[in-house]
């Protein structure tokens, strides 16, 4: 499916842009901001996986930003989904989540860019145009490290515990790094708290972890080595 990116006034084409965020004042502040440039429009707004696929059928826009944390589903599994029925339909993805790892499951979930949210406006476009044009865009701060990750793969794939982690429990685990509680985790994602305390119990089983501490002071080593790493 390709974009009918429109014409207006001085003849230049338009991209439409759907954005994907459970936070309405986000996806307003994230729609102003694109509404000022003078090729990109945004022609529908999202809450969720279920939403977002009807507005990728019915508006046929030209890209879609998508939060990697949304209720009630990863926005990982989303780009997945819109990337099986929309192969070419180009995917930017922005996230509160600086951990390189975040990144490298979104592009290879099929996103074209990664980029969170504490980025400068003009970054947060330039990161809009260079994936229409195309090409792949990361947040400076974690760009090299996702390279390197991605580079290493091939030869060496499998070599984080972390990696064996469904979409979900690394979104669960990577906010227990950031010290949230469980019912901090259930209210930000949507979830009951005992589908939390579930995804707990099954990281703990993965990660061969003994108790709760256990976890907690795994996942803070990992949130940190993550963002400086």
């Amino acid at each position: 499916m390709a974009g009918k990116g429109r014409q207006h006034g001085n003849g230049r084409k338009k991209h439409r842009v759907v954005i994907v965020d459970d936070h309405p004042i986000l996806r307003q502040g994230l729609a102003e901001i694109i509404e000022h440039e003078e090729d990109l429009e945004v022609c529908g707004q999202a809450e969720d996986a279920a939403e977002a696929m009807e507005a990728a059928a019915s508006l046929e826009p030209d890209m879609l930003i998508v939060d990697i944390s949304l209720k009630g589903s990863s926005g990982i599994e989303l780009i997945k989904q819109i990337k099986a029925q929309y192969p070419a339909m180009p995917v930017l993805t922005l996230s509160a989540h600086a951990e390189s790892l975040y990144a490298e499951r979104a592009l290879l979930a099929g996103a074209r860019g990664y980029i969170t949210k504490h980025e400068a406006t003009d970054e947060v476009i330039k990161a809009i145009h260079r994936v229409l044009d195309g090409q792949i865009y990361l947040s400076s701060g974690i760009a090299e490290t996702v390279v390197s990750r991605l580079a290493a793969a091939g030869s060496a794939r499998g070599g984080s515990p972390i990696e064996s982690l469904s979409e979900r429990e690394q979104e669960v685990f990577g906010l227990i790094g950031q010290g949230h509680g469980t019912r901090q985790i259930a209210d930000k994602l949507g979830l009951s708290v005992k589908t939390i305390e579930t995804y707990r119990a099954n990281i703990k089983e993965k990660l061969n972890l003994e108790d709760a501490h256990a976890l907690t002071n795994y996942a803070i080593q990992w949130v940190s080595s993550e963002k400086h790493g």
